[in-house]
């Protein structure tokens, strides 16, 4: 969570079929209710009905808060995280307890490992989940505990800061029960809504509350502003950030992201819309994959729109825009699999082999159907490890077992620094032989291909934000610097 002036994802550390048919469904259910009350009143009021017409206990389950969580408790996953807090100097200079407590080197900097809970929820069954992206934030490394127990270790995909967003994956046995996103360009003031996650670390807990503001905007400094927030009354704590707000039909509407601290039962959530609108652009197929396709899709969802994954932009001169594929055609279906929505699109195509054509199933216009053939165009690959000696005099180079061993590492998250060229500013920023390059302009990187398509996009000049893991014997720390592309 975040929190007015703090960050707020661990205890001590505070950081729709659309439009008017929704709300008339909504209303109607209400109208309903009411009508019942009043022409059945014995049925609601004092004479209990046969015993053997209505079980008593599922009267307990009709409400809409029991009926969304039961639903939605399984795609709702815990969130820990490890990470480094590092310390200038426990006291002032001078401090009496300078005198009482013997604190090694008060010139360096101390580091300690500190454990942070969050929440999350998963939007596909391959594995994909989305949290807050100051959940995960100078992780060393994230495990995701699923409803049933299950602990598995997660891949940062994408992270996005400046939209508070993240895109994680598990890999898992079995497809992973998932929500279905709604739409948050109707929601109405006092709307009920149903909050799920991990508040102080226990594990799916729901609150419940109502929509008390919409287009909220906090400002925690210069540079991060959070603005479209829907503010609610649901309680919500540290521990719930990245965790979903739901509607009363179970679709998700929002992400729980900030609360104020000097204050009780105020809460703000990502509206779902910004990240239908910012997923495609994460998940980016030709970046993750570094394959030339071509095709870059729309997240946002038109009110009464047909299944399928709307195309914004086609490059030119790619294998797309090759086969005739052009923006507004609606991708229905990828080798006889239907795509009925850009998640399901990008799953395909994160699985589809390299150099494989596709079969593209697109309808234009007014239902014109048309048949494309695609290939997954491997992007011809240009040395990452010399562009990177040329533009920034860091040599690195990807981790192998004995690397992983060595630093006692599950999986790669970095890639490994192993010289400086001495006349470069990289040792005056702080970067060592031995180090980890863990992000390169914001984007993770753990292979040298997904540096190579990094760098072929940096020229002379470019100002590009690191950032970096330094691992000790029984510590580590994760900082970040800017170094200037010659």
């Amino acid at each position: 969570m975040l929190s007015i002036g703090r960050r707020c994802n661990t205890p001590d550390q505070c950081m729709r079929p659309g439009g008017r048919p929704r709300r008339l469904i909504r209303r109607l259910c209400y109208c309903a209710t009411l009508f019942a009350m009043l022409v059945f009143p014995a049925a609601t009021v004092g004479q209990a009905a046969p015993p053997s017409s209505i079980d008593p206990r599922r009267l307990k389950r009709i409400t809409p808060a029991v009926e969304v969580f039961q639903k939605a408790k399984s795609a709702v996953v815990n969130l820990s995280t490890t990470r480094v807090v590092t310390v200038d100097r426990p006291f002032g200079m001078g401090s009496i307890l300078d005198d009482i407590f013997d604190f090694p080197d008060r010139q360096r900097p101390r580091h300690y490992k500190t454990q942070s809970v969050g929440s999350g929820f998963l939007i596909h069954s391959d594995g994909y989940i989305v949290t807050n992206a100051h959940v995960v934030d100078r992780a060393a490394e994230s495990k995701v505990t699923l409803a049933d127990g299950t602990e598995l270790m997660a891949e940062e995909v994408a992270i996005d800061s400046r939209n508070d967003l993240a895109v994680l994956k598990v890999k898992a046995r079995r497809p992973l029960p998932y929500l279905k996103m709604g739409r948050s360009d109707d929601l109405m003031q006092g709307e009920t809504v149903i909050a799920i996650g991990n508040p102080l670390g226990y594990q799916h807990t729901v609150t419940t509350g109502v929509i008390s503001a919409l287009n909220r905007e906090l400002r925690f400094d210069e540079t991060h502003v959070y603005s479209d927030l829907i503010q609610i009354d649901a309680s919500i704590n540290p521990g719930n950030s990245g965790g979903p707000l739901l509607n009363i039909l179970g679709e998700l509407i929002g992400i729980n992201t900030a609360i104020r601290g000097d204050a009780q039962n105020i809460g703000f959530a990502i509206p779902v819309d910004h990240l239908r609108e910012i997923l495609p652009v994460m998940l980016d197929v030709e970046r993750l994959r570094r394959v030339e396709f071509g095709i870059h899709f729309d997240g946002q969802a038109a009110r009464n729109q047909p299944p399928g994954a709307l195309i914004r932009r086609v490059d030119s001169d790619t294998p797309a825009a090759q086969a005739g594929v052009r923006p507004g055609d609606r991708l229905v279906a990828i080798d006889n699999q239907p795509t009925p929505d850009f998640m399901q699109a990008f799953s395909l195509l994160e699985r589809t082999p390299m150099g494989q054509s596709l079969k593209l199933d697109l309808i234009r216009g007014q239902g014109e159907r048309i048949v494309a053939e695609v290939p997954l165009a491997e992007i011809p690959k240009q040395d990452p490890s010399r562009l990177m000696l040329k533009h920034f005099g860091l040599a690195v180079r990807e981790l192998n077992r004995t690397d992983l061993d060595s630093l006692g590492l599950r999986r790669r998250i970095g890639l490994l620094v192993t010289s400086i060229q001495p006349e470069r500013q990289a040792p005056r920023d702080g970067v060592n032989p031995g180090d980890l390059l863990t992000k390169f302009g914001g984007w993770p990187v753990s292979s040298m291909d997904q540096l190579a398509h990094l760098l072929e996009q940096v020229g002379p000049g470019d100002r590009i934000p690191l950032q970096v893991l330094r691992l000790g014997d029984d510590s580590f720390v994760r900082f970040q610097l800017v170094l200037t592309a010659r």
